[in-house]
């Protein structure tokens, strides 16, 4: 099996690129949904945030109240880091257990789909990495329009995160998702055969 990592930044587009891999064939290990399980009431790292951040980040059922804790996190680098040491390993231990279901039942492709994937270290996890870019401008409008931020509310988001231009260096394949849905498409098409192509000719197991 081979392990694609797909990384790139807030409102890159990297869901978009997610969804046509699947539509491949590829078995998706989505970290944000898995992140979303992690925080759910009653989990370890529930009980974590709840004891660092307090119950004014929990909405009335016990869930936490996301948009609260990002906008909380995004302006504070060391609540953030606190938030992360509470998930990331979470996470992380979720991840491999998804990983070994895949390769289990015979998987050809499963791709690691995980925003930080290069900022928390596991890009070891992964046989090739991909990254989905997006001009900064063009993250900018589509973050505000996503999430209806502010002009200074989205340059926060986007300040918070390790700049596309500098993952590139890390990829082996760059998608270039600034332009519309079928140019992005196209470099789906091709990356995915040079992918599998590669893959046979090593005739991974």
């Amino acid at each position: 099996m081979i392990i694609l990592g797909l990384t790139g930044g807030i409102a890159s587009g990297k869901s978009t690129v997610a969804k046509m891999l699947a539509r491949r064939g590829a078995r998706i290990i989505d970290a944000d949904r898995i992140a979303r399980q992690v925080v759910e009431p009653g989990e370890k790292a529930w009980k974590q945030i709840a004891a660092f951040f307090g119950n004014d980040f929990l909405l009335p059922d016990g869930a936490v109240d996301r948009g609260k804790l990002a906008a909380c996190v995004f302006a504070d680098q060391k609540k953030r880091a606190k938030l992360e040491a509470i998930t990331h390993p979470e996470i992380l231990a979720r991840v491999r257990e998804a990983l070994e279901a895949a390769r289990a039942v015979g998987c050809r492709v499963a791709v690691l789909d995980v925003p930080l994937l290069i900022e928390t270290g596991w890009t070891n996890m992964v046989d090739r990495l991909w990254l989905v870019y997006a001009e900064r401008e063009v993250q900018k409008a589509r973050l505000m329009r996503r999430d209806n931020l502010t002009a200074e509310e989205a340059e926060l988001r986007l300040a918070a995160q390790m700049p596309l231009t500098l993952k590139r260096k890390y990829a082996d394949v760059i998608i270039d998702n600034s332009g519309s849905p079928a140019l992005t498409e196209t470099q789906i098409t091709e990356a995915w055969e040079d992918l599998l192509y590669a893959h046979n000719s090593l005739d991974c197991p």
